[in-house]
């Protein structure tokens, strides 16, 4: 997280002439159509080096405003005085009269020409505290620079330019070093590792030793808060971020605007395959196992089974078929897996992402991920307890939650080692980031909808439950809604 190189835009009507004096000469060649000024600070004089240069060129827009580069690198603004159709992207035919510089547009339009100090000291300031961090910044088909106000250790901002023209268009993608409280990112790794730990074995624990049934009302709670925790995680964290992540102006125009949306997609399906398959193979298992019976158990059986139809009570329990591979069972292990790795994407780049934000919004974000980990953690806890037959103490009671529980700090730990090579605006960073981050999303958010929602109110214990513990449940699946949506202001 930290600021955006992006630069800023201030304008004062104050400081804007309303026409630009007539020099003392001017190029004959040139016929005057419409005038605007292109100033920061009125007081300030051109240097030399700027006075020598007879064009200036790099033009962008930045909203409603437009910056260019001088001969000397030095930066300068437009601003209109009057209704200009249009802007071009350099200006030519300089001149100097006294103190003021003046240059031409191709179509005859007269500008003002004086260094934007202003931008220059907020370009600065970007600098020395962004920390190598983005700013979220939604960017649409049109260069409008909506800051919503969020860092996450990248550059976003709304533009058009590929790396190779970040440059010239006033965006730095460049690595800048600073320095990090190492110490302190050091000892808040165990904080994370700790938080993380207490937040995914608290439920489990609740059901191993003081056997708190996994259908009650305490459960129901965790279970539905978490479900809701997983499914905002995958829409306004991990989906909205894939999407930042390849607006980068850093990061070459893309000729498919919805790549971050397709990876997710693609997420979506392959959670899809692998829940499909995986059920598909255990049922065949199960019927392969059955030993074959004879005819009259065969026609003994039928006949069982037309009874129990007839008197409303069949259930599809009987010898021959278990039904445990069901659409939407939220208690195979293989959905826990699928979860586990959607969260596991996710939670390794989280810990980069903290540790690599610059110190004056790191304490801010360690907060709001120690809290997404404690809920994210309760979640995956609740799904163990409930898929756990075994009691404490087997892999899934212990292996899944550990590994929840480190991976995190794992994320931070690389982070830490890689503080002074990391640069976020990294062609190669920004790809691999977007690309888990849209990955996970598309992961949880068949987990969290088929697997964690469906799985319990349509096809689980929900389905027909009393209303009380169905009021619970709803209300804690929108407090999950909601907390997480809260949460993702920052993180």
């Amino acid at each position: 997280m930290g600021e955006t190189h992006r630069v800023c835009a201030y304008h004062d009507s104050t400081n804007v002439d309303n026409q630009a004096p007539a020099p003392a000469t001017k190029p004959s060649n040139i016929t005057h159509r419409s005038s605007a000024v292109l100033l920061a600070n009125p007081s300030a004089e051109l240097p030399k080096s700027q006075a020598d240069s007879d064009s200036i060129t790099s033009c962008y827009m930045n909203g409603v405003t437009q910056f260019c580069r001088d001969g000397s690198e030095n930066l300068v603004k437009i601003m209109p005085t009057a209704l200009v159709s249009s802007f071009s992207s350099a200006y030519t035919d300089c001149y100097t009269d006294v103190t003021e510089r003046y240059c031409f547009a191709p179509d005859g339009t007269k500008v003002k020409v004086l260094i934007d100090q202003v931008s220059e000291s907020s370009k600065m300031y970007s600098a020395e505290n962004s920390p190598e961090g983005h700013v979220k910044i939604k960017r649409h088909s049109h260069d409008h620079g909506h800051d919503h106000g969020h860092s996450h250790g990248h550059s976003h901002g709304h533009s058009k330019h590929s790396e190779n023209g970040a440059e010239s268009s006033g965006i730095d993608c460049r690595k800048h070093t600073r320095n990090y409280k190492v110490n302190l990112r050091i000892g808040l790794l165990f904080v994370i590792l700790i938080t993380s730990a207490i937040g995914v074995f608290t439920p489990i624990l609740l059901e191993a030793f003081f056997k708190i049934p996994t259908g009650g009302l305490v459960f129901t709670f965790i279970k539905q808060f978490g479900t809701g925790i997983i499914i905002a995680t995958a829409f306004i964290h991990l989906l909205t971020h894939g999407g930042i992540m390849f607006a980068n102006p850093c990061l070459a125009e893309l000729q498919y605007e919805s790549t971050a949306t397709s990876i997710t997609m693609g997420g979506l399906f392959l959670a899809f395959l692998v829940d499909y398959l995986s059920h598909r193979l255990v049922r065949w298992q199960r019927l392969k196992a059955i030993p074959e019976l004879n005819d009259k158990e065969k026609e003994a059986e039928l006949d069982l089974c037309s009874q129990l139809k007839s008197d409303g009570v069949f259930h599809g329990h009987h010898h021959h078929f278990h039904g445990e591979g069901i659409v939407g069972s939220n208690d195979s292990t293989v959905s826990l897996l699928i979860l586990e790795a959607g969260i596991i994407f996710h939670s390794l780049l989280i810990g980069v992402t903290l540790v690599v934000a610059g110190d004056s919004i790191f304490i801010t974000l360690f907060i709001v991920i120690v809290f997404h980990q404690i809920f994210e953690g309760l979640a995956l806890g609740a799904r163990i307890a409930a898929a756990n037959k075994g009691g404490f103490g087997n892999a899934k009671t212990i292996l899944l939650p550990l590994a929840f529980s480190f991976i995190t700090p794992l994320g931070m730990a690389i982070g830490i080692g890689t503080l002074q090579s990391f640069n976020g605006n990294d062609v190669a960073t920004i790809i691999v980031l977007g690309t888990l981050d849209s990955l996970s999303a598309g992961i949880l958010i068949w987990v969290g909808i088929i697997d964690m929602w469906a799985g319990d109110w349509i096809f689980g214990d929900l389905a027909n439950a009393a209303w009380p513990k169905t009021i619970l449940g709803l209300a804690s699946l929108i407090g999950g809604f909601a907390l997480m949506g809260l949460l993702g202001k920052w993180a």
